[in-house]
């Protein structure tokens, strides 16, 4: 129903162009090179649409990945607290391991959401 072809989180949580919705969003598919993990296509290898519109224009999903951040790190906080019983200490640990483990998806994903803020999907079709 959501990740339907013409959603936001179609092309967000499949990591496709945010104005095809068929071509590869990043060069690496998995993420686990580590230094390969932001890099972009420079153009849709579907369509030809240009991923970076203007010279720095990533620098705003750094936004994104703080909102992101903040949000792991209280649920974090919350399912170690509440459910497990951890002490203030272990709490945060627990964050800052999780926060060092996601790091990459994070980044990943701060991107293709900063880009689909201000791309909108175009069918073919129409």
């Amino acid at each position: 129903m959501f990740l339907k072809k013409g959603s936001k989180l179609y092309s967000i949580l499949k990591f496709k162009c945010p104005k095809c919705h068929e071509g590869d969003f990043f060069t690496e598919k998995g993420g686990f090179k580590l230094k390969d993990v932001t890099k972009i296509h420079d153009n849709c290898p579907n369509c030809n649409f240009k991923y970076m519109m203007e010279p720095s224009f990533f620098y705003g999903a750094m936004y994104v990945a703080y909102t992101l951040s903040v949000g792991i790190s209280i649920l974090t906080f919350l399912i170690t607290n509440l459910i497990f019983n951890f002490e203030l200490l272990e709490s945060f640990l627990a964050i800052i391991l999780i926060l060092i483990g996601s790091t990459p998806f994070s980044l990943r994903l701060s991107r293709i959401i900063w880009i689909n803020i201000f791309v909108a999907y175009k069918d073919k079709k129409k």
